[in-house]
């Protein structure tokens, strides 16, 4: 038996102290990176609930948008159906209705125009181009432009301006065209100026000025009796 060694068990216990000593510094160590990360994983947690609660909410929010969007839709719909069905029905003294009828292509609103016409308790409904000729059409074009006009919310002021508005409907309805558009002037609180060839509109306008050619000449004449004459560049 090998006689006892103080100093042999005092070396193997500083040993085992300075490998205490190491592993309790590692220990700190590790755990204060535990906590470090603990930490993070808190702070990533509330970041995660925060943000999942912005995706709730903007979620809510573009579904209340859609419902928005889509009752504006409407409403503009049924505005724009009422204005041209009475504008059709004025002029053509018929029953004639506008419909406007709104599907979702490729994620996408899209409007298809329709005349639905009743004939001896038999509905047909048509697209306008193949309604009664080019004078329905005229009169539908003439009647959305005045009520996408009053029913967008663009604050929009001036006259309205027509290019040959009823070039195609015949002198059979041009009175009523003409009486159509001054109840919009009164309706809608605007002057309505226009081009066109048609003598009769024309001339049932308050104040009309007609441009003649003749020998190169431009004749301007009107309804207040004033006439004024230039060449032109012809």
């Amino acid at each position: 038996m090998e006689p006892f060694n103080l100093s042999k068990y005092r070396n193997e216990i500083d040993i085992v102290k300075l490998r205490y000593e190491k592993a309790k510094i590692y220990y700190y160590n590790q755990k204060g990176k535990m906590d470090q990360l603990k930490e993070q994983k808190t702070a990533l947690e509330q970041l995660l609930q925060k943000t999942l609660d912005n995706i709730d909410v903007l979620e809510k929010v573009r579904m209340l948008l859609q419902k928005v969007s889509e009752y504006a839709r409407e409403q503009s719909r049924v505005q724009i159906e009422s204005l041209v069905t009475n504008c059709l029905q004025y002029i053509f003294d018929s029953n004639i209705e506008f419909k406007i009828e709104i599907s979702e292509v490729r994620g996408r609103p899209e409007a298809e125009f329709y005349v639905v016409s009743n004939f001896d308790g038999t509905t047909i409904k048509t697209k306008p181009q193949e309604a009664r000729g080019g004078g329905v059409i005229d009169i539908i074009s003439l009647a959305i432009r005045i009520a996408m006009l009053e029913c967008s919310n663009l604050d929009i002021k001036g006259p309205i301006i027509l290019d040959e508005p009823a070039k195609h409907v015949s002198d059979d309805y041009i009175t009523q065209v003409a009486e159509f558009l001054k109840q919009v002037t009164y309706m809608f609180n605007r002057q309505v100026i226009m081009v066109t060839h048609n003598r009769h509109l024309s001339e049932m306008s308050d104040k009309w000025y007609r441009v003649e050619l003749v020998d190169s000449v431009s004749l301007v004449s009107g309804n207040d009796e004033s006439q004024q004459s230039w060449k032109t560049d012809s």
